[in-house]
């Protein structure tokens, strides 16, 4: 098959559509996600899964223009914005990614390490050592291939969440409506849980993941950038949509189905305050059972070690990009030694977070402000170079996708004047 073609028709098995979208799209559900969506649900009952609801087109618009952007021009996310945007803006960008990727990392890693020594008891911090290294070693040593593979897999893992509410004792159509039906308050506490939902799901490291994937899976399939012959770029598009389309309808339905568990215990018990997802799966235990509670720390493991490669994965993408480092998990340990190096730092990073008097929410609450801040200008700077038939070719998105990501763009900038304003 020549080189340029983009090799669609060997997709026989459907699953074979999903990839860089669905394991984006699981990867946001982390356990600092957990987090969140386990404290709306605590704190404001079936009031708040709409806002779900409300960020799942926002969320599926911008990161198909990211997944096109990559698959379009063949290059990720900072290296375009190297190319065509000053530098200053790339190095800003790339230093407030790496510190908001390794405060989450450090937050994630703590959460599993805590899961971990409630199944089976013992120390937190040799578990939380662990699962770091054991990170570093699949994403260093295992071949993209099979590494890919793996990651799509353990999406199964947010399953366990939906047997959760399954336990829950719901109050399904309190919950329903909860979810169609917005309800909101003008006060602190809404407007402060609105922002977290909106900064916890749209957030700048799945931008650079997802794109940084599509280039990957160029590389792995040997074909060429879609720019480079776009009158065939149409099944590959579509794959695009429909890959974004569930995976990060699999991360909000997954969000949702948490928030409407922990209402449905935690808020109905009067436990309206949770500060992480570890204690909230040990309130459940007296609520819904032992088996609800083992499923939800089994999920907070599962995710972790599905979010920790995507976080560190994202920063090392950057960097390298930045400085015109070779690039990619499909190159082995040798040819890309700085790319994996960060991956290892940026790890490390964030087990070594977990040593220090560091409050874990608070962490949390930086890592939020700082994708908060960070992603209405990188979201805007997307737009420009989504838009722009200098860098896209005939690949340039339709207004309809653009109307989409502008509104998203909008809607970040509001949640991030928020966070400054409460």
């Amino acid at each position: 098959m020549p080189e340029d073609q983009p090799a669609d028709d060997t997709r026989r098995n459907p699953l074979e559509v999903l990839g860089p979208g669905l394991v984006t799209g699981a990867a946001d559900d982390d356990p600092s996600g957990i987090g969140t969506y386990s404290q709306v649900g605590a704190q404001f009952g079936y009031a708040l899964p709409w806002a779900l609801l409300f960020s799942y087109p926002l969320m599926v618009a911008i990161q198909e223009i990211c997944a096109r952007v990559g698959a379009s021009t063949g290059l990720g996310i900072a290296q375009n914005l190297k190319e065509h945007y000053p530098r200053s803006l790339l190095r800003a960008v790339v230093v407030l990614l790496l510190i908001a990727n390794v405060f989450n990392l450090g937050a994630d890693l703590g959460a599993m390490g805590a899961a971990f020594a409630l199944i089976v008891p013992g120390p937190v911090l040799p578990a939380t050592i662990a699962f770091g290294i054991a990170s570093i070693i699949l994403e260093v040593f295992v071949s993209y291939q099979r590494y890919a593979a793996v990651l799509k897999w353990a999406t199964l893992s947010l399953f366990s969440y939906f047997a959760v509410v399954v336990l829950a004792g719901v109050d399904w159509p309190a919950a329903i409506h909860g979810t169609i039906v917005p309800h909101f308050r003008f006060d602190s506490d809404h407007v402060m849980a609105l922002v977290a939902v909106l900064g916890t799901t749209i957030s700048p490291y799945l931008f650079f993941w997802q794109s940084a994937q599509e280039v990957e899976e160029q590389h792995r399939r040997h074909v060429k950038p879609l720019c480079v012959s776009p009158r065939t770029a149409g099944p590959e598009l579509k794959r695009i949509r429909t890959d974004t389309l569930v995976g990060m309808g699999f991360s909000n339905l997954t969000a949702i189905v948490i928030v409407i568990a922990t209402a449905a215990t935690l808020h109905k018990a009067g436990i309206t305050q949770i500060d992480s997802a570890v204690e909230a799966a040990s309130a459940l235990r007296p609520l819904a059972g032992d088996l609800a509670f083992v499923l939800f720390a089994i999920g907070i493991i599962s995710t972790g070690l599905l979010a920790v490669p995507v976080l560190a994965g994202s920063a090392a993408y950057a960097v390298a990009e930045t400085f015109g480092w070779r690039e990619g998990l499909a190159r082995r340990p040798r040819e890309a030694k700085a790319f994996y190096a960060v991956i290892a730092l940026a790890t490390l990073a964030g087990v070594a977070m977990n040593f220090l008097a560091i409050n874990p929410m608070k962490a949390l609450y930086w890592s939020a402000v700082l994708n908060g801040l960070l992603a209405p200008p990188l979201m805007f700077v997307t737009m420009l170079i989504a838009r722009n038939k200098a860098v896209m070719g005939e690949m340039a998105i339709s207004r309809g996708l653009a109307f989409g990501g502008w509104l998203s763009t909008a809607v970040m900038a509001a949640v991030a004047i928020l966070f400054l304003v409460i």
